[in-house]
């Protein structure tokens, strides 16, 4: 059986750097409000939260764009944010990035806000979320800036990742553009999808749901175990692979050529499970740009999140921590 060696993994992680992904999808901005609790609120029954810390971090597309350059590629950011601190917040947060550079190509909206979650968080649990956004479509000539952005950034790129999470920005017009982009110029393309617009990707080059998604859009039970079933499931979505994310149950993937390939999951101690899914989409994305094969990212993939969800709320992952898994534990490839 071969292997994912250290010296195929530093020949990869090594022609990451300086490579372009455009990422096009659903900004959002993470704030935790962390405290305590030791009483119940005398008004209702309700826990009441004495706030010790703030913090705030990407969510969504920008979470994407995160781990793209903490591989040390550099990302065209492709979204929306609202005319409010938030928006503002986001912006600045995409400055401070540590390893390659975000070039933000951001419409924003004067009429509906930044999508913000706020979670209350106390002795290690999530007490209450709540969501300040609008998810109904874009239009107009906000959906024509998209698409202008779309087409230039995608231009310029060595991968295209779209990350949906049904909150307006990937209709059917921004994906065709983006994905028709991304095929004219050759590059490689990797599809988060939510459940609207769920099969409108056809052509993708990687199309990544979880059991969820993907069990509810075909309308029938999932059957990750059957090969058959897998390769049905491909030609309805109409991509060349078919990654199917099953959380402590690793990943299924199957592809084209008729091969399937099971990844395990890495055991490790779970601490937050927030974010994982955009750290695969995104080393996906950037090792397919550095010449990895279908089979390699999908490995490299599931190392990063088996790192990511031991750390707390949404995370980026470094090249030395994925080189340091390994070295505990040389993942196989079928």
């Amino acid at each position: 059986m071969e292997r994912l060696t250290r010296a195929r993994l530093d020949e990869i992680l090594e022609r990451c750097r300086g490579l372009r992904v455009a990422v096009v999808g659903d900004l959002m901005l993470d704030v935790y409000l962390v405290g305590s609790v030791s009483r119940i609120s005398p008004e209702a029954p309700v826990p009441v939260v004495h706030v010790a810390e703030e913090r705030v971090a990407l969510g969504g597309a920008a979470n994407v764009a995160a781990n793209v350059v903490a591989l040390g590629a550099d990302c065209e950011l492709v979204g929306c944010v609202g005319a409010d601190a938030a928006g503002l917040q986001i912006r600045g947060a995409l400055t401070r990035l540590d390893g390659g550079t975000v070039h933000p190509r951001l419409v924003e909206f004067t009429d509906r806000p930044t999508t913000t979650k706020t979670r209350v968080v106390a002795r290690h649990q999530q007490v209450v979320r709540f969501d300040r956004e609008r998810d109904d479509d874009v239009a107009g000539d906000c959906e024509a800036e998209l698409v202008r952005a779309v087409r230039e950034a995608v231009a310029a790129a060595d991968a295209l990742v779209l990350e949906d999470y049904n909150k307006g920005v990937l209709v059917p017009s921004v994906i065709r553009a983006a994905l028709e982009q991304a095929q004219a110029a050759g590059i490689p393309s990797v599809v988060d999808p939510k459940f609207r617009n769920f099969f409108a990707f056809g052509g993708a080059t990687v199309f990544k749901p979880n059991a969820v998604e993907l069990g509810t859009a075909l309308g029938q039970p999932l059957r990750a175990d059957d090969d058959a079933w897998l390769e049905e499931a491909r030609g309805r979505v109409g991509a060349r692979h078919l990654l199917l994310t099953l959380g402590e149950h690793g990943m299924a993937l199957r592809s084209e050529d008729g091969q399937t390939l099971r990844v395990p999951t890495q055991a490790r101690e779970v601490y937050d499970v927030s974010g994982a899914g955009d750290t695969v989409t995104a080393f996906l994305a950037v090792s397919l740009a550095a010449g990895a094969s279908i089979q390699e990212a999908a490995v490299l993939a599931n190392l990063a999140a088996g790192i990511e969800v031991g750390k707390p709320g949404v995370a980026t992952v470094s090249p030395d921590e994925v080189r340091a898994l390994l070295a505990e534990s040389p993942h196989p490839l079928a």
